[in-house]
């Protein structure tokens, strides 16, 4: 990733004080083919930042030459009056109170944010959100602390050239980590055209993708033009850095996961997951509807909300069936019922949590069928097999490490048509992102079980029908919308 730094004066920035490429804003604006055939990041260090001024135009301009930058024009004009940020303030000082503790039980008359860190780790929460709101490279928060509450009676940009040595050397240290990368390649490499984001949590347990798939992938890409680095959950204010976002961990609607998502989604950058999708895939009642809807063959189905359901679903499906939570994963949440004892017992405890529960017919197989799809074309086509002993491909009840079942894959001319064909008229009901449909295969036909938002993709295993084709499509995926986007 090219980054470059735009100083107000050439004297602002000493060039051995960074590894970037700095240069007055006067040179970027002077000169526009700078960079032609790049995609730098532009962190914009003008002592002003007024409308119309030099440091304005710099940023303003920047945008029309597809460089990212920091801050926009938009934080320029939302920081120039309190009343175009007041509405920001109820939610900045809930976070600023809750440092008071920490800071031994009084704020200073001011405080300065560099890159969304405070200058003590008791000031994370409020710095990380300040800069989530208003993405600039340093900031001035004024302060007025009356014992009880302190309220924010300013928020304002704060200039290399008001900084003290103390304040510069801290700034550049949170430069370095703002700018940090990782997957680092020693080996001297061609400036990529564009920098994918990959949300990933090194410590999950069933991740989506390994991150030595995730590496894979980065070497293809990168013969694409694109440069993949990862990012953590720590990294939502770094989501405006690159040009698209890929989520390699478990999706919810309820953690970091769709924060990332919208993010992205309101930077206009391409993403997978979407939000939509997240919101259709991760809710197994709203699933069952919409393929219901467009004759989208699924098990026989009946929703549950109360005890009354429970002899309609025991009449309707039989022994033994299949009791899901709505928005369950990886076969979390989601039990056999034998009789209509084990139905009632399991029902009355998560009704205690959910308002509706998913009670499907029982239909057991050897396997089942996921066929990826990516932008409402098959992807790839693998079996999952039932873990030893057990009647889902995960068995989450065995003791310790949850226990998975092997895999078989198959080039997609060698899957069965029917299911490759109905696994991409139910991914197209959902979006054109990328999706894992599982299906089983049975004498009356193949039945939807679910379409998941992030399915599995790993090299060595999703990818060993269609080879780096997989890879290919998926990086040109993201190229494509960003093609069309003049980015």
């Amino acid at each position: 990733m090219t980054w470059v730094i735009l100083t107000g004066r050439q004297n602002d920035l000493d060039q051995v004080a960074t590894p970037h490429k700095v240069i007055t804003n006067r040179d970027y604006l002077a000169h526009p083919a700078l960079f032609r055939g790049q995609r730098p990041k532009v962190i914009n260090l003008s002592n002003r930042y007024d409308y119309q001024s030099r440091g304005y135009y710099a940023s303003l301009l920047a945008s029309s030459r597809g460089h990212k930058v920091i801050p926009t024009v938009e934080t320029m004009i939302d920081l120039s009056e309190r009343k175009l940020y007041e509405h920001a303030l109820p939610e900045l000082e809930l976070a600023l109170n809750k440092c008071r503790k920490d800071l031994g039980g009084a704020f200073p008359a001011k405080v300065h944010i560099f890159f969304g860190i405070g200058p003590g780790k008791a000031w994370d929460r409020f710095a990380k959100l300040l800069f989530d709101w208003f993405r600039a490279p340093a900031l001035e928060v004024a302060i007025t602390d009356a014992g009880e509450w302190a309220t924010i009676r300013k928020i304002g940009f704060y200039p290399l050239a008001r900084m003290t040595e103390e304040e510069e050397k801290r700034f550049l240290e949170c430069l370095d980590v703002y700018t940090g990368r990782e997957w680092r390649d020693s080996k001297a490499r061609t400036p990529a055209r564009y920098t994918f984001a990959t949300l990933v949590d090194p410590h999950e347990q069933l991740p989506p993708s390994a991150i030595s798939s995730l590496r894979y992938w980065a070497r293809i890409a990168e013969k694409m033009g694109v440069e993949v680095e990862p990012i953590t959950k720590k990294d939502l204010a770094k989501v405006a850095n690159y040009d698209a976002l890929f989520i390699r961990e478990t999706t919810s609607i309820s953690n970091h996961t769709y924060r990332f998502a919208r993010r992205a989604q309101q930077e206009g950058m391409p993403v997978i997951d979407d939000p939509l999708s997240m919101i259709r895939c991760t809710n197994k009642v709203y699933l069952n509807e919409l393929m219901a809807f467009n004759d989208v063959p699924v098990p026989p189905t009946v929703m549950i909300a109360g005890q009354s359901d429970l002899e309609v679903a025991a009449d309707t499906l039989g022994f033994p069936l299949v009791l899901k939570i709505p928005d369950s994963a990886f076969s979390r949440g989601v039990k056999k019922c034998k009789d209509f004892g084990e139905l009632k017992k399991l029902a009355t405890d998560w009704l205690e949590d959910s308002d509706l529960l998913v009670a499907q017919k029982f239909i057991p197989t050897d396997y089942d069928w996921r066929i990826g799809v990516l932008g409402g074309e098959p992807l790839f086509a693998v079996q999952y097999l039932m873990a030893k002993q057990h009647w889902q491909i995960v068995n989450h009840d065995r003791a310790g490490k949850p226990d998975e079942g092997g895999f078989r894959t198959f080039t997609l001319k060698d899957a069965p048509t029917h299911a490759v064909q109905t696994a991409v008229k139910a991914a197209r009901c959902i979006g054109d992102g990328l999706y894992g449909v599982d299906l089983k295969e049975t004498k009356d036909g193949v039945f939807v079980i679910e379409v998941n938002d992030n399915p599995n993709l790993d090299h060595g295993c999703e990818d060993t029908g269609e080879k780096d084709e997989v890879w290919v499509r998926l990086t040109q995926w993201f190229l494509d919308r960003l093609e069309r986007q003049g980015r």
